[in-house]
């Protein structure tokens, strides 16, 4: 395999988690942060003890502070940064781009304010690498991934060749690698599996048990084809790693950050509680607000998506928000 300069922007759980991965391939990897302290931490001890403690990253990853001394001479270039921010330092990145480099992203969410897709923000902003973008995701918590678990994700990209590009860059014994080309059904699983898990941390937290989200999660699922249908996806994406794949491990482990957070409000705390609580980003609350929009857009039910909606930003009690759910009026399954 051959070797090439990966940057990595930001050095949150997740991309430090991939930084490690592209690390133990042997690529050269630079780890962007705005915090100097952080890359102090990580270029001396070799551990980012905010996002992931106790575990030691390889010594080959260099945390940079500069991101155009992170992103010169990239071969490829991996933004991870929250949704809300991709435009921002995508645009900041743009200059140090070429087009041969290839693009990836693993944000799982929208941008709120236009309803756009992350590679559609990326397209926007970094046009010169517009045909070269490749999304990564599938189940993969950053937790397991540093710690060498067996992960198996997805990156999709319009471009085969980008794709398989992408795919050679991060595969090894540990971190399996598949490919597609549904760019628009993997990113719409990715962002929506978020709603759902706030929705199974919820109903964990009201102590309602596994039939009930067991329900959830295939409802969910439901949702999540409706609006990728809607949006022009691929149905079958939603049967892969991008969907039911990542759907089943952030309902179920309390490793995600959206569970913990659904949990939390079951509790009784305010958005704003839960978010200070966490201290750190929780995609799927600004995700639900994008999908209930986009639900309108597409005038696609999402009745899951609603109620947590209505208890996000309307003040609805989560309790009665599943009461409301169970007594919808009666239904076919397979209605769309």
């Amino acid at each position: 395999m051959a070797k090439h300069k990966v940057a990595v922007l930001v050095a949150g759980s997740w991309g430090t988690a991939l930084a490690a991965v592209l690390a133990d391939n042997g690529h050269e990897v630079r780890l962007w942060t705005r915090n100097a302290v952080q890359a102090e931490e990580i270029n001396r001890t070799h551990v980012n003890a905010r996002y992931l403690p106790d575990v030691r990253l390889p010594d080959t990853i260099k945390a940079m502070t500069k991101l155009g001394d992170a992103v010169t001479g990239a071969d490829a270039v991996l933004f991870v940064a929250p949704s809300s921010a991709l435009r921002e330092v995508a645009r900041a990145a743009a200059p140090y781009l070429s087009s041969q480099t290839l693009v990836i992203h693993a944000i799982k969410g929208f941008e709120v304010d236009t309803l756009k897709r992350m590679s559609s923000v990326l397209a926007e902003e970094l046009p010169v690498a517009s045909e070269r973008l490749v999304v990564l995701s599938g189940p993969s918590h950053a937790e397991e991934v540093v710690r060498k678990q067996p992960t198996t994700v997805v990156v999709a990209a319009a471009d085969q060749a980008a794709a398989e590009q992408a795919q050679d860059y991060f595969i090894n014994q540990y971190f399996r690698v598949y490919t597609n080309t549904d760019v628009v059904g993997v990113e719409v699983a990715g962002a929506i599996k978020n709603i759902i898990a706030l929705g199974a941390g919820l109903s964990d937290g009201l102590g309602f048990g596994d039939n009930a989200k067991a329900a959830l999660i295939t409802r969910g699922l439901a949702e999540i084809g409706r609006l990728g249908e809607a949006m022009g996806a691929n149905m079958l994406t939603f049967a892969g790693l991008a969907g039911v794949g990542d759907l089943i491990v952030t309902c179920t482990s309390q490793h995600s950050r959206n569970w913990r957070a659904g949990s939390l409000l079951a509790q009784g705390l305010s958005v704003d509680e839960v978010l200070a609580r966490m201290g750190m980003v929780v995609e799927g609350i600004r995700t639900t607000s994008a999908a209930h929009a986009l639900a309108a857009r597409h005038n696609v039910q999402m009745p899951i998506t609603e109620q947590l909606y209505a208890v996000l930003f309307e003040g609805k009690s989560p309790r009665l928000a599943v009461e409301h759910l169970m007594a919808r009026g009666r239904t076919q399954e397979m209605d769309k």
